[in-house]
């Protein structure tokens, strides 16, 4: 079952059950779907829904930042539930010695030396960390090892 009907088959079952909050954030999910479905015009597959979710979970993460910093914690827990609701649908989270072995490999991979092959070791990691891990965090160390 692709992720893209697993969220479908929660949303009903949510519909079903009466779960309001619940099924907001499913209808949140499906209308980034489809918004991204009708701009490219395309039905995405599973690696571009995890691209979605992942978008999502990082534009509530920069929203709690900003919550936080207004004092504002009706808000931080509302897109808190966000986070974890999405989160469901994304693959477990690598560890930090997980992303940083697979930095290692990257930079071996791509024969990167300094800063400007940066663009070369994110291509190779990109695919392989979506949804996995928080990509900035990811650059940021991959500019820490290549300094």
């Amino acid at each position: 079952m692709s992720i893209k009907d697993a969220i479908q088959t929660d949303m009903k079952n949510a519909m079903r059950a009466g779960e309001k909050e619940k099924l907001a954030i499913i209808r949140l999910i499906m209308a980034a779907i489809k918004q991204r479905e009708v701009d490219e015009r395309i039905s995405l597959n599973d690696e571009q829904v995890l691209a979605v979710l992942d978008k999502m979970v990082k534009q509530r993460r920069e929203s709690v930042a900003q919550y936080t910093a207004g004092n504002r914690q009706d808000l931080v827990d509302q897109e808190n539930k966000e986070i974890a609701f999405i989160q469901h649908y994304l693959p477990p989270q690598l560890s930090s010695a997980e992303v940083d072995a697979l930095i290692i490999a990257a930079i071996a991979a791509a024969g990167a030396t300094s800063g400007r092959d940066m663009g070369k070791v994110m291509g190779i990691l990109k695919p392989q960390l979506q949804g996995r891990a928080d990509m900035s965090q990811v650059s940021a160390s991959i500019k820490e090892k290549l300094a």
